[in-house]
């Protein structure tokens, strides 16, 4: 959609709402998007609210749920239950590699949740969940560059009151919830909640019988909320979550030359069904998650100012193993990881309380961290045949016979190798990783009323941001440490060539036939992926990053009438430095001299980055709210920039973690709800923008260019409708009919896919069906993907083999029933 469309679209609808009448039944809703209270429609900032209703009859189990009811947010599960990415109008990273904190920062009653293992809980006793989008660094602090998702849960009742809830469905889908709001006293009231949700597998392991994709997660709370005077609150929070999961299926797009060696085996692989839902794989994947933590929120109201600190200590613990290759072949005996994380945060906020003509808040945030990360990739008992006969087809050999291993061990024998030695089982890589993180966050934020009708804000944020990062990698994979380059090179020699000649052999490769003295070995360097490692820090590589940014916001809002008004607004956001802490780390190219020179270089060293500099986003945005006869619509114009986005793709075994030079996108949000009579809600929410790579070179290795491509995994359009009716019946019960539509574009899955392999254009109904009796009993019958529409979650390439690509299908039907109860 071309800007001049997206501004007429805005001005159009603008004009018509200026003299519209408020509609007196239509709910405010209190956000707290600019960290103080506020109604949806007052508030100058582009956020999405769902409410507790909405998330009951949309049955909203958990955040990825939540995708289906904001079109700008979209919620990524990948090759685990921990995996999850978040993303903000296109932007967002953070799966997989723990170095990586999230662009998109979650918060969870006012907590920072620095990695998504610690955000994929069910959704328990919720009042509501905020979606802020565009950058949110002047009042959230770091890692908000994108957006940021703040759940909010619901404080103690003041009475004795709770609820019950039960919940069956399809794949054996049996769930509980339930709780309780317990008064102490006048001044205190405990609240405790709990839940499990267990499901069967969608996906089938052909091999050993098992399904995958299952569910097995629960978790409790306990808050207390004690009032010992009238102007100081206390709020204390315990949680404990867990998630015992075999999770993540992925079946075959496009096999590559390897699906034929994997047969020649006696193993197997799913190569014609991308939607089949089973593949073979010869271990099932290990899911485990523990997540606990605690926190304490004080309000203090002076006479004219509040107030709040907030404290938090969390850890998480995520132990997984997968079957790497995705096949029944043992060519990697799993891909086992351990990682753990303890966070403390603290935060001070002085807020103003209702100035006349200005509202001031300042702020303080502290942020410590220290996580480990310990991982193995190790080679299976069939890794050594099937790399043989790849080999034996390399060179020429077709039906492949074994031997050509053998045969290159006893040639490089002068070089110490032993015969056996290459892709032994029990041999590969093990890395033992880490982290230390510092942050500091200083902010300030001015209201000033210059009218009763117009307001300016000005908003300023410096963080500093500081890690320390280490790897420690043990390798015994006596293959990928060779250097055919100089082996040839040595061998030159051997046969008497002179250096220059033997440089051109040692790096042609041969052909066929060979067309000039070649080096036959280098067609060995794809069967390398475990090559050496230098563990830093080390006397070249300090293993540190210390950053810091003024991020600022600046706005003008103006109300056009007394329910319509606009804003127009500049904010920019700031995310530091990401340690890349994977297996494929490696030294920037510019360190080699000196890494050479310090002889702490290794055989067969590669180049690429240990980590990603800041990520500096920027938007301007206009906007109007109104509320008018029926109902209201919010509106969005952005044009937002992000310098440096921190690239993070995946590439078999490890993650190619770099910085593009600048990604943009221009779009419009709209958000709008109607009521053409009392009992029925129509609302409609899309975003519409044009993304693009500005520039992103050597963005897929050495010698690409991305620039001027739409960057994947972005659709164009992203739109959700729904319509609600509800109705009193005589007695005093009342029932609700709900459906809901979610469509995205086509769009390519991952950049280094082609979109001819993996892209996704999801069409998505859902419907629910609720009765309420005067009783407190609730039934509700629900259904999500009913009509199993097939789409790719992401792809990626396959892990040791050349050619060959996989991805994730999405969840299919799934439908339920709901039976709840509420006491008081």
């Amino acid at each position: 959609m071309s800007n001049h469309r997206i501004l007429g679209c805005a001005a159009v609808l603008s004009a018509s709402l200026f003299a519209a009448p408020v509609f007196s039944q239509l709910e405010e809703i209190t956000v707290t998007a600019t960290k103080r209270e506020s109604t949806l429609q007052e508030v100058p900032v582009a956020v999405s609210v769902t409410d507790a209703q909405t998330i009951q009859q949309a049955q909203v189990l958990d955040i990825l749920d939540l995708q289906t009811l904001v079109p700008s947010l979209r919620v990524t599960q990948l090759q685990s239950s921990g995996n999850t990415n978040f993303v903000i109008r296109g932007f967002g990273n953070g799966a997989n590699n723990v170095g990586i904190e999230p662009s998109v920062g979650v918060f969870i009653d006012g907590v920072y949740r620095s990695r998504s293992a610690a955000a994929i809980s069910d959704l328990t006793n919720i009042e509501r969940v905020e979606v802020l989008r565009g950058p949110q660094s002047t009042l959230f602090g770091k890692n908000a560059s994108a957006g940021v998702i703040s759940v909010i849960t619901a404080l103690p009742d003041e009475e004795l009151s709770g609820s019950l809830e039960a919940y069956a469905g399809n794949y054996g889908l049996v769930g509980l919830k339930g709780n309780v709001s317990i008064p102490l006293s006048d001044v205190a009231g405990l609240g405790l909640s709990v839940g499990s949700n267990q499901r069967d597998g969608y996906f089938d392991n052909l091999e050993t019988g098992s399904e995958i994709n299952v569910r097995d997660r629960w978790n409790v709370r306990a808050q207390l909320a004690i009032t010992p005077q009238d102007n100081v609150s206390v709020r204390v929070i315990a949680d404990y979550d867990e998630l015992d999961e075999k999770c993540c299926g992925t079946n075959v797009l496009l096999p590559g030359p390897t699906a034929g060696v994997i047969r020649l085996l006696g193993a197997d692989l799913v190569t014609d069904s991308p939607f089949g839902y089973s593949n073979y794989y010869d271990t099932d994947p290990v899911n485990k998650v523990e997540n606990s933590g605690i926190s304490v929120q004080i309000d203090y109201d002076f006479e004219n100012s509040t107030l709040t600190s907030i404290t938090s200590f969390r850890g998480v613990n995520r132990k997984e193993n997968i079957d790497p290759d995705f096949t029944s072949a043992s060519l990697l005996a799993g891909l086992i990881s351990e990682t753990d994380l303890n966070t403390f945060t603290q935060e001070f906020r002085l807020s103003s309380s209702a100035g006349e003509s200005v509202d001031w808040l300042l702020g303080a945030f502290y942020f410590e961290e220290d996580v480990t990360y310990d991982s193995e990739a190790i080679w299976g008992s069939d890794a050594r045949l099937y790399v043989d006969l790849l080999a034996s087809i390399e060179g020429g050999t077709f039906p492949p016979v074994p031997g050509t291993l053998g045969f290159v061990e006893g040639q490089l024998a002068p070089f110490g190798v032993m015969p056996g030695d290459f892709f032994r089982a029990g041999t590969g890589a093990r890395e033992f990783t880490g982290q230390d993180n510092q942050a500091l966050s200083l902010f300030a934020q001015v209201d000033w009323y210059v009218s009763d009708r117009t307001t300016i804000t000005l908003g300023a944020n410096y963080t500093q941001d500081e890690k320390d990062a280490f790897t420690r990698q043990l390798n015994n994979d006596v293959f990928s440490a060779l250097d055919f380059v100089d082996i040839g090179f040595q061998s030159a020699l051997l046969g008497g060539a002179t250096i220059p000649e033997a440089t051109f052999i040692s790096t042609n490769p041969c052909t066929d036939p060979p067309t000039a003295p070649c080096n036959s070995l280098l067609g060995f360097q794809q069967f390398q992926p475990l090559k050496q490692f230098v563990n830093f820090p080390n006397s070249v590589e300090s293993g540190n990053t210390d950053d810091s940014d003024v991020t600022w916001t600046a706005r003008l809002a103006f109300d056009l009438t007394d329910n319509v008004n606009m804003y127009v607004s500049a904010s920019t956001g700031f995310k530091a430095s990401s340690w890349n802490l994977s297996r494929d780390s490696r030294p920037f190219i510019s360190d080699i001299p000196a890494l050479e020179s310090a002889g702490l270089t290794v055989p067969n060293l590669t180049t690429g980055t240990r980590f990603a500099a800041p990520e500096e986003s920027t938007v301007y945005e206009l906007g109007l709210k109104a509320r008018f006869d029926k109902g209201a619509v919010n509106v969005a114009i952005f044009d937002q920039t992000l310098e440096g986005f921190q690239s993070n793709l995946f590439g078999g075994l490890g993650f190619n973690l770099t910085n593009a030079g600048e990604q943009s996108a221009t779009g419009l949000e709209l958000d709008a709800s109607y009521y053409p009579v009392e009992s029925l809600q129509l609302t409609f929410a899309g975003t519409f923008m044009d993304p693009v790579y500005d520039s992103f070179i050597d963005g897929l290795g050495p010698g690409t260019d991305l620039t001027g491509q739409k960057p994947a995994s972005i659709h164009e359009q992203s739109i959700v409708t729904s319509a609600t009716w509800s109705k009193d019946l005589a007695g005093g019960s009342s029932f609700f009919i709900r459906g809901e539509y979610l469509y995205e574009s086509d769009a390519q899955v991952v950049d280094n896919i082609p979109a001819s392999v993996a892209s996704r254009e999801v069409n998505v109904v859902n419907a629910s069906f609720g009765l309420s009796t005067p009783g407190g009993w609730d039934f509700t019958v629900w259904g999500r993907n009913l009509t199993d529409d097939e789409y790719l979650i992401s792809a990626f390439p396959a892990t040791f083999q050349d050619g060959q690509f996989n991805g994730y299908p999405s969840q299919p039907a799934t439908y339920g029933v709901t039976l709840r109860k509420y006491f008081d």
